[in-house]
């Protein structure tokens, strides 16, 4: 499970499924000098966005990530 205090600019790097749930968000916070200083929830708070409807997205496509990996 991805913790929701994850820096930003970590859960991309660790991640990299995560952008297009967060593009798709409307959030481009990848670019953002921020990324490396807040949290996912945080800068999801900061946009006005359901943090754990995105959370449980951002885990699916993790999980499928990993299954289609293998």
């Amino acid at each position: 499970m991805i913790s929701k205090d994850i820096k930003i600019i970590d859960l991309v790097n660790e991640y990299p499924e995560a952008v297009t749930v967060l593009q798709d968000n409307g959030v481009g916070c990848m670019g953002c000098m921020l990324a490396h200083s807040e949290t996912i929830a945080e800068g999801l708070t900061a946009h006005g966005l359901d943090v754990d409807k995105i959370m449980k997205e951002i885990e699916e496509a993790t999980a499928k990530a990993a299954k289609d990996a293998s």
